[in-house]
């Protein structure tokens, strides 16, 4: 246990705290205190409000009281950071005390962008604070001379924890930590997040079993956020969602204009390419002060456009949430938020990149891309006001990071099973690992389990006459070094020019659409592909007129938090206050209450109507985009099974509707049985290909655990053969061995990860408890016109159905004008 001093820093770091931010907080001084107690915890803060200084200061404090002042310091502290962009910010921040005070104490950052001779100075010798990534610091971690190389470390800091929180890389860095504190018992563990609503939760995944003395710190101040929604001047009263689209982007223009910076948020990487064109166009003369951030970007696009922002040179960027986190953008005065957030913690996370201080107000400028989103964002104000954030639920024992991580330990050192397993069981994700599961992975990382033991490339440890496992196989250790990470995405394809400069990547799935001399939108550019081959898309700048297909990304779409659908709920019904986001849509709830009434959380209520099309039925449960897919899937197959006709179905984030030629009704007794909780399982697997998607959950499974070859560099695998090896280890573990237990984590995970199982349960739960309003229409009620005009979408031709939409759009408008 270190000495314990006082909270009060030395007189030199306290006097430049003082001349820097003034007289420290709180929750500052109290985060002081504990480091110098040996106590671990989390600090919650909003952004802005100096939690980097509470959790660099305590442990600098202790150096230098502990260390002489006039030669290099051993390395004393790991600073974890969730993305490698904020790195270099971080750096900064932490240097300025050593180099104000004179200090020869080095801070240097390891992560994926450092260069192969930065990295090798790094093998030689660690700096005083060290800021890296989780594969970063697990791919040390495997190194054999690292525990030595940290021989003096005494505190651990994970930034932005509520980013890897509830994810593969939140359970990877919890092993870490494990692994770290059984090498140094007294290590202290900090972490530092923001807008998080399970503070317990995430301090116990944070610190483990083994620091029940561990601390939450909050900010006792709650951060002034104002909330401001750009009001579209002529609201149709059947919306659907992207109706707006770029249309707003004249008012948003006008808004940019008004600032100094702008930070532009979007929700999809697609959406992002669509704005930047939008405003770039809007606003000519600002060429080259609008600039585009996203995950795709080369590297050195991204840097410079951070750059950018620094030094108040770019008056617009338009980004995705590559910019949510903490790096320290001081300029930007103005942040605009183009479609609904979906989650109250985003909303407020992407408003914070503005009044980057404290007590200055955090303002955001919300910009519907439909006409219920403005009621998206008055509910968002009324639950930040509530303080109703989202929580980041943990994840529990996901068995191919622990494959991976314990391939990872056995590099770094033989180790003895039985001693892993306890070291493993101080986290939270694995505290209830059973002794069958541990056998398992220990027999499966050893011999390749009952399925692969024929094979040796599957035997990548063995154990010793020592009783201990070990891994030395070099050709096999290089591999597992290079497929170290839980990150797993479709295959990304470099697109550069002819010359070789890179523009980023895109998903072979989108190029592999794209022929040789078609155009497409990346970058801002207008693009001609040239040539696609070995996973890498040459390509060359357009001079074609015509506009080309905007690059597409898999996923990226958030569904509504449940926070956030229980606030829509209550300001439909029961407004806290007013809002003019309210007064704008009220034409809309009007005649939603004329034709029919409006949705909520009180009752379900369920619409019958006939179209053209058949017959339908719109179900309002509010719970979400992912869970009404699940809901939707369930009822479509306990219909289609009863009335003997198929039925199609569509949801988005306040309900669903099923669809059929005939045979629907509005019998309590058949919305009832549709949406039972009763075989809740077994119908809804039955309803699914369960089968291909638990193939496909496998296949990312299989590339964590290491179970597929990772690319080797000039030798990439195509998307197709990543397939067949997934898909081909899938037959065999169901045929020869079916208890094998990365087959039930797939299983499990599509319960959880995409069908939102835990949710989708209690809501049918809830519901079954929910008296039921059902109500015969005449006509296509508001909220039902964009859950039909989804479905007429998806089964006619884009042209057709945009003439039937404008043509049932007119209809609708006429009767409510005259209702």
């Amino acid at each position: 246990m270190p000495a314990c001093h006082s909270h009060s820093l030395t007189p030199p770091l306290a006097a430049w705290f003082a001349d820097q931010r003034g007289q420290p907080q709180g929750f500052q001084r109290a985060a002081w205190k504990a480091h110098a107690e040996g106590r671990s915890g989390l600090i919650h803060a909003p952004t802005g409000f100096g939690k980097t200084l509470a959790a660099w200061l305590g442990p600098l404090d202790e150096a230098m009281r502990d260390l002489p002042h006039d030669r290099p310091a051993p390395c004393r502290l790991l600073w974890i950071t969730p993305l490698r962009a904020l790195a270099a910010d971080t750096l900064q921040a932490l240097a300025e005390p050593i180099q104000h005070l004179g200090l020869p104490w080095e801070i240097a950052a390891r992560t994926g962008d450092t260069s192969a001779y930065r990295r090798a100075k790094l093998r030689e010798r660690l700096p005083f604070a060290l800021i890296t990534t989780p594969e970063s610091l697990s791919l040390m971690i495997s190194q054999p001379d690292f525990r030595r190389r940290l021989a003096g470390l005494t505190t651990v800091v994970l930034d932005e924890w509520h980013e890897l929180l509830g994810s593969k890389r939140g359970v990877q860095t919890e092993l870490a930590l494990a692994r770290l504190r059984r090498w140094f018992p007294e290590l202290r563990t900090w972490g530092l997040s923001a807008t998080l609503g399970n503070l317990d939760q995430a301090r116990e995944a944070l610190l483990g079993n083994r620091h029940p003395e561990g601390v939450t710190l909050t900010a006792p101040v709650i951060k002034p956020l104002e909330i401001e929604t750009l009001i579209p001047q002529d609201i149709e009263r059947f919306p659907w969602a992207g109706h707006l689209g770029t249309r707003m982007a004249g008012p948003v223009a006008r808004r940019i204009l008004q600032a100094r910076t702008t930070l532009l948020f979007t929700n999809t990487r697609s959406q992002t390419e669509l704005w930047f064109q939008e405003i770039l166009a809007a606003l000519p003369d600002l060429h080259g002060q609008i600039a585009m951030h996203h995950g795709s970007l080369d590297r050195e696009e991204r840097q410079r456009v951070e750059a950018g922002l620094k030094d108040g040179s770019l008056r617009c960027v338009v980004c995705t949430s590559s910019l949510d986190l903490g790096v320290d953008f001081a300029p930007v005065d103005q942040v605009i938020q183009v479609g609904s957030p979906k989650g109250i913690a985003r909303l407020a996370q992407r408003a914070g990149r503005s009044g980057h201080q404290p007590g200055a107000k955090s303002r955001i400028l919300g910009v519907p891309t439909h006409a219920l989103e403005l009621i998206e964002f008055a509910a968002a104000r009324d639950g930040w006001e509530a303080r109703e954030i989202e929580a980041r639920i943990p994840l529990h024992q996901p068995l191919d990071v622990l494959v991976q991580h314990t391939l990872t330990c056995l590099l770094g050192q033989p180790d003895d099973p039985a001693e892993l397993l306890q070291e493993f069981r101080t986290t939270r994700a694995f505290r209830d690992l059973d002794s069958t599961s541990w056998q398992w992975l220990v027999g499966f990382i050893t011999s390749g389990g009952h399925a692969l033991q024929a094979y040796p490339q599957y035997r990548k440890a063995h154990q010793g006459n020592d009783g201990l496992l070990h891994f030395d196989d070099a050709a096999a250790a290089r591999l597992h070094r290079m497929n170290i990470g839980t990150i797993t995405s479709d295959p990304a394809i470099t697109l550069r020019f002819a010359s070789g400069k890179s523009l980023g990547t895109v998903e072979e799935s989108f190029i592999s659409r794209i022929r040789p001399g078609q155009v497409f939108v990346f970058a801002g550019r207008q693009l001609e592909l040239v040539r696609f081959h070995q996973l890498q898309a040459t390509v060359r700048a357009s001079t074609k007129k015509h506009r080309g297909q905007v690059a597409t990304w898999n996923g990226g779409k958030s569904p509504l938090s449940n926070e956030l659908a229980s606030a829509i709920a209550r300001r439909l019904h029961h407004p806290p206050s007013p809002a003019p986001e309210h007064r704008a849509v009220q034409p809309i709830l009007d005649v939603q209450r004329r034709w029919s009434v409006l949705p909520g959380r009180d009752q379900l209520v369920v619409e019958f109507t006939r179209t053209r099309e058949g017959e339908h039925l719109f179900i309002y449960p509010f719970a979400g985009r992912l869970v009404h897919e699940g809901l939707a899937t369930l009822a479509a197959a306990r219909l289609s099974r009863d009335i003997g006709e198929s039925v199609d179905l569509t949801q988005n984030d306040y309900g669903f509707s099923l669809m059929a030629v005939r045979g629907l009704s509005l019998s309590e007794a058949l919305i009832r049985s549709l949406l039972s909780p009763q075989d809740l399982l077994d119908d809804l697997l039955s309803a699914m290909n369960s089968a291909e998607m638990a193939r496909r959950q496998f296949r990312e499974i299989a590339r964590v655990a290491g179970l597929l070859a990772p690319d080797l560099p000039g030798k990439r695998r195509s998307h197709r053969d990543l397939q067949v090896s997934s898909s081909l280890l899938f037959e065999v573990f169901t045929r020869y061995d079916p208890d094998n237990l990365l087959l039930d984590q797939a299983r499990r995970e599509i319960l959880e990860r995409q069908l939102e199982w835990t949710r989708l349960k209690a809501t049918l739960d809830h519901l079954a408890q929910r008296p039921l309003h059902l109500i015969e229409t005449e006509r296509l009620t508001p909220m039902a016109f964009p859950l039909w005009a989804d479905q007429l979408s998806a089964h006619l031709p884009a042209g057709d159905a945009h003439t039937r939409l404008e043509a049932m759009l007119a209809r609708l408008e006429q009767e409510a004008s005259q209702s």
